[in-house]
């Protein structure tokens, strides 16, 4: 089922996104509790006619949207529901011209003024914004293209970019892969090792996953690799590089660039690219990840 979350500032043109996805076959539901998402998904797995593909508009009008939809999306994407997020946004002063056109109320505008509730509005958003595969700015265009525009999108089948990164997993203690054209090393993230609940699994498991995820080092660590990554894959594209390989290693090569590479692979195929991993040393044994 491909779920498809419109989202975005008030007076963008959520609304109208909707309907273009309806027109072109989607199930739709405006202003869904964000609490409810994972219901409606499994609910429409367990009907009789096949519903594949829905949408729904989720936004500031809900009071536990802001509080609660990192945590939901998040937890849906791990379990590998195909969840988008559209996110559409539009200036201040078409926004201004919007509300004072159609005389609609913003959602925020009890106790300040319009241009007050949009300035906030855009601040409660940014973080969202930053988890959503299509961006959407809605300024200059109509009802009809923007119609156009989300159709033309979502009716256009998927397609992978050429290049394929390989993306390796390694204890440095096993030497470095030979065939890496990068290698970065992660040994100064916390070792979850030394935990004597953790040491015995490995980067696949939750838990692990949680413990090195959960350190501001490897936040931004992760921020810095997939800002790198951006600036780095369009060159080796232009190149015409059929591949890169990417070998990220901690001591042992169980815990924590196991982590690392599950992040990134996760990171590269949201951006259409092929990827492939190799957890090189997960199963060997080691004295200390």
């Amino acid at each position: 089922m491909r779920v498809v979350i419109i989202t975005g500032m008030s007076g963008s043109g959520k609304s109208t996104a909707l309907k273009a996805l309806e027109d072109i076959g989607y199930f739709c539901v405006d202003n869904l509790p964000i609490l409810l998402l994972q219901k409606l998904i499994d609910l429409g797995r367990g009907i009789s006619y096949d519903i594949n593909k829905v949408a729904l508009v989720m936004d500031i009008r809900e009071p536990t949207f802001l509080e609660k939809h990192i945590d939901v999306i998040s937890t849906l994407k791990k379990k590998k529901y195909n969840i988008e997020i559209l996110f559409l946004e539009a200036s201040d002063d078409v926004l201004l011209r919007r509300f004072s056109e159609t005389r609609r109320t913003h959602p925020l505008s009890g106790n300040c003024t319009i241009p007050e509730a949009i300035s906030r509005e855009r601040e409660m958003l940014r973080e969202l914004k930053g988890m959503a595969q299509n961006v959407i700015d809605t300024s200059h265009a109509n009802v009809h293209k923007l119609k156009e525009q989300i159709q033309n999108y979502f009716l256009t089948p998927s397609r992978l970019r050429a290049l394929t990164i390989n993306l390796i997993s390694f204890g440095y203690r096993y030497g470095l892969p030979p065939d890496a054209d990068n290698v970065f090393d992660v040994r100064f993230l916390p070792n979850p090792y030394f935990i004597d609940s953790l040491k015995r699994l490995s980067g696949n498991d939750s838990a692990i996953e949680e413990y090195v995820i959960k350190w501001n080092d490897t936040t931004i660590f992760l921020d810095k690799m997939k800002d790198w990554l951006a600036y780095l894959i369009p060159q080796y594209e232009r190149e015409g590089k059929a591949y890169i390989t990417i070998a990220v290693g901690c001591t042992g090569g169980r815990h924590r660039s196991v982590v690392i590479v599950n992040q990134l692979k996760t990171f590269l195929t949201a951006e259409k690219l092929n990827v492939n991993i190799n957890h090189r040393d997960i199963e060997k044994e080691s004295l200390s990840d």
